[in-house]
């Protein structure tokens, strides 16, 4: 068995390591946060790319059904 000291220091330093980790966590997670605020703000980001999406899908939507009744009219059956 290793001798109390030994794993009095391991503990410490493993204790003082994992508050390093969730202390960068923690700061990262900020700058993070951050960055989101910033890019909704200037209306940047995946949040303002939906409407357009949006859009060219209901754009292809109506060319789908504009086939359709394209073809309907000249008799052809799909």
């Amino acid at each position: 068995m290793p001798p109390i000291e030994s794993l009095l220091v391991l503990s410490t330093a493993s204790l003082a390591g994992l508050g390093l980790v969730a202390g960068f966590s923690a700061w990262a997670w900020a700058g993070w946060l951050r960055l989101r605020t910033h890019e909704l703000e200037q209306g940047r980001g995946h949040a303002a790319d939906l409407p357009a999406i949006g859009q060219r899908i209901d754009l292809a939507d109506l060319k789908e059904r504009i086939r359709k009744l394209e073809a309907i009219a000249a008799g052809v059956e799909l």
